[in-house]
């Protein structure tokens, strides 16, 4: 290392300096002195090695204090933030899907807090099984013989093919084969199970004796799936679950369907409309042997995958070794118990997802004129000169993958300050502040969908705002 180069390097502040700084106490309490050692550590490292690639590299002491001290803080807090979802989609899956009914948090907490009968017959002072605490609820709500609880719904299609068409074949249009969110391919997830995919048909068009003509004395299964967030229009055929139910049991194969949502009650009275949106109860009556869901989309529970059909092939899974690997906790069990009994009383308005779906817009349009009413009053505290609030007409979504085609009617609040920045600056702002507000954005104003904000939304919005404006938490509540 040259003269130069050792010179820059002594400008770097020392761990004992960094360590000694009046902030670095307060966050010893919450990760301890030796991590935040282990931290510097990496960030001097860091430092360092800009300075070899570049000796010319700006920097001072009190700036690298800084980074410190924003990172310790970062690591300081739960990665896993709870934040104000104003964007209008419903199952937002970056931001956690479906939100639980309170009934669901309250048996979760109870579980997670005490014993319980998890595997255990109260009745029999024996072993139980976990899947009865919820195969019974299944069966009521979707007319199932049978049904069985996995940890997530590629688990439930994993599961299913391992046990019924491992070194088998397995035949699928083309036009399902098809890619979901965080690289979830069909294609893939029949190579894992071990069975043998067969294409038949063309991406746009797939005929019964495509089917016909595909089946072998080795094929086990005729897999359907739900094309989720992709959908073809124009020249499109496919077969009906009927036909398809019809040819597989006149060869005695099994008809299985990846339904991907799980929909127990009919959306149409929500607006949402599609003749491949089918409820599991239907996609059963159609003939289906086996079907396989999510409960965290538009069932509106907790992250598990379910299984439901015919008895015996139901029985054949739960002996099968992949299910110990793929298992539910107890708590999940707990939460997804809860939602179950809700629609088993005609409740299920009391899950959110599905309360926030059935939400019309002229119910949105008061919270939402409130909302602009507090956000006026709130800026007239500041010396901001030009701001543009406007209660605006806007298209929600229902997400998760779920009716890619329909939007719902809503409403939000529409925010534009210019001295802030572009909507772009602005949103950061507000995603980056305390109360973490991912909002909507569009012809460059900052938009706060109402459908999906819940409980202290509002304030955590007006609260987010006051922080980025300097306002006093005592000026923001009188807004």
């Amino acid at each position: 290392m040259d003269v130069r180069l050792q010179q820059i390097m002594r400008q770097i502040p020392s761990m004992d300096r960094l360590l000694s700084l009046p902030w670095v106490a307060e966050y010893e309490k919450k990760i301890g002195r030796e991590t935040i050692k282990s931290l510097i550590t990496d960030l001097l490292a860091r430092q360092r090695e800009r300075i070899i690639k570049d000796p010319d590299t700006a920097f001072d002491a009190e700036t690298i204090a800084e980074d410190a001290r924003r990172l310790i803080e970062k690591k300081s807090a739960p990665s896993l933030a709870p934040v104000v979802n104003a964007t209008g989609v419903v199952i937002h899956t970056n931001l956690g899907r479906s939100l639980l009914a309170k009934e669901a948090v309250d048996a979760l907490t109870a579980a997670a807090a005490s014993y319980s009968t998890l595997e255990y017959s109260l009745e029999e002072g024996t072993r139980g099984s976990r899947n009865d605490h919820v195969e019974w609820l299944l069966k009521r709500l979707t007319g199932a013989e049978a049904a069985l609880a996995v940890n997530n719904n590629a688990a439930a299609v994993i599961l299913a093919l391992s046990a019924l068409a491992k070194d088998k074949e397995s035949i699928i249009s083309r036009g399902e084969l098809v890619e979901i969110g965080g690289s979830f391919r069909i294609p893939e997830i029949m190579s894992l199970s071990g069975t043998k995919m067969i294409e038949v048909g063309t991406t746009n068009r797939t005929y019964l004796k495509d089917y016909e003509d595909a089946i072998t004395e080795e094929c086990a299964v005729l897999l359907k799936v739900h094309p989720s967030n992709y959908c073809i229009t124009g020249f499109h055929s496919a077969v009906t679950r009927e036909e398809l139910a019809a040819l597989a049991h006149s060869r005695g194969l099994i008809l299985m369907e990846d339904l991907g949502s799980g929909m127990l009650i009919d959306m149409s009275q929500a607006g949402l409309t599609g003749e491949n949106d089918p409820t599991v109860a239907r996609s059963l009556k159609a003939g289906c042997d086996i079907v396989t869901f999510s409960g965290d989309k538009l069932l509106g529970g907790p992250q598990v995958g379910v299984i439901a059909g015919r008895k015996d092939i139901i029985d054949k899974l739960k002996k099968h070794q992949l299910l110990r690997a793929l298992r539910v906790d107890k708590m999940t069990l707990a939460a997804f118990e809860a939602t179950l009994r809700l629609y088993l009383r005609g409740e299920e308005q009391a899950v959110p997802t599905v309360e926030m779906i059935f939400r019309k817009k002229e119910d949105l349009l008061p919270a939402a004129r409130r909302l602009a009413r507090k956000l006026k009053a709130l800026l007239k505290k500041t010396k901001v000169q030009r701001c543009l609030i406007d209660v605006v007409p806007v298209r929600d979504a229902v997400g998760g993958g779920s009716f890619p085609q329909s939007e719902l009617d809503g409403c939000a609040v529409a925010l534009s300050l210019p001295e802030l920045g572009n909507s772009g600056r602005l949103a950061e702002r507000l995603r980056m502040s305390s109360a973490h507000v991912i909002a909507g954005a569009a012809d460059d104003r900052v938009l706060f969908h109402m459908r999906t904000l819940r409980g202290k939304d509002e304030e955590r919005i007006i609260e987010a705002l006051a922080e980025i404006l300097c306002i006093g938490k005592e000026d923001a509540s009188d807004a």
